[in-house]
């Protein structure tokens, strides 16, 4: 006869105090040893001036005795200082029952307007589909699907992995207003279609300007090592364009990286031009960034090698849908 188990005690959800610090050091180093990409849940001071300042917003799930048994966060690296991203999420094994993952998303989501978010977002992976469920329940909004996004190192404990895994970008928005989104022609039916049943209202005009002579391209190029990534912001599309994405992709091919994305702003008119000269280098069709830049952005995408779509697991038909047009905008540009 096997041992009855002791009932979890009651476990409180809110934001970090000073004294948690340490408990999510030790949980990240329970569950990553020490090779979380992101050092700063290692540091307790330094988590604490990071929450303390607001450029980390720590959800962190307790025991009534002040044990630290789940930690997640809402945290900016896009160009919109109000539109974070929901992450850095574990949970302590013994409490996996809990329904804490659950329950720290939903309390970031709560407390975000009250440090002024307008946008939250998340990147439920693809190599299995936990994440995809959480964020649906949750009432996130699938917009985007990144190709190749991570390695399969990244995800060692998952054996079974064969190429790199891929990520959905789900949304929630909490401050809603309409805003006007310029439409590149030759995606104007995708990101029409893919703003149906978004959770905010657009109004669609068409980006049929050219890239404006006598202004500079505006280009950031973040290259993340360990993942063999780059992400670059176009912030400002100028005729130069070509040039600054040869430098940009020169940088890129020097470092190894495998897949580069590039965030363009849907609130610019000359963005159907920048569209047109990343597909004439192979780019393909992301999806729609909900309050990326503040204004809308779009992604775009190119891998040097070939995509394994069979990888690619998803749950629910918005996501599947979304999967078809990205899979076919790849397969257009490949057969050139």
């Amino acid at each position: 006869m096997t041992e009855a188990k002791a009932p979890l005690p009651p476990i409180e959800v809110d934001l970090l105090r000073p004294e948690d610090a340490p408990g999510v050091a030790e949980l990240f180093r329970l569950i990553y040893g020490e090779a979380y990409p992101v050092k700063v849940y290692y540091d307790p001071e330094a988590l604490i001036a990071a929450n303390r300042e607001g450029s980390i917003i720590s959800s962190v799930a307790r025991t009534p005795e002040g044990r630290v048994v789940g930690h997640n966060a809402l945290f900016n690296h896009v160009p919109h200082p109000k539109c974070h991203e929901s992450g850095a999420g574990l949970v302590h094994p013994e409490f996996r029952v809990a329904d804490l993952f659950n329950r720290m998303v939903a309390h970031g989501v709560r407390v975000g307007p009250r440090f002024g978010l307008e946008v939250i977002w998340a990147e439920p992976v693809c190599s299995h589909v936990y994440s995809q469920k959480l964020c649906h329940g949750q009432n996130f909004v699938t917009m985007t699907l990144e190709v190749g996004l991570m390695p399969a190192a990244a995800y060692a404990k998952e054996t079974k992995l064969k190429w790199r895994v891929s990520n959905l970008i789900d949304f929630v928005t909490l401050v809603p207003y309409d805003r006007a989104v310029y439409l590149p022609e030759r995606y104007a039916q995708q990101i029409t279609e893919l703003y149906a049943d978004f959770d905010d209202q657009r109004h669609f005009l068409p980006a049929d300007r050219p890239l404006p002579a006598g202004v500079a391209t505006r280009l950031e190029n973040r290259i993340i090592d360990f993942a063999q990534v780059a992400r670059m912001s176009l912030h400002q599309p100028g005729a130069d364009l070509p040039a600054a994405l040869d430098q940009a992709e020169a940088e890129a091919a020097a470092r190894g990286v495998v897949t580069i994305q590039v965030w363009l702003n849907l609130g610019q008119a000359c963005v159907g031009a920048a569209v047109e000269e990343l597909r004439s280098r192979g780019y393909f069709l992301g999806g729609p960034l909900p309050g990326w830049f503040g204004h809308d952005g779009l992604l775009m995408q190119r891998l040097s090698e070939p995509v394994r779509w069979e990888t690619i697991n998803l749950e629910f038909d918005r996501a599947k849908r979304l999967l078809t047009l990205v899979r076919q905008d790849y397969e257009t540009i490949q057969g050139g």
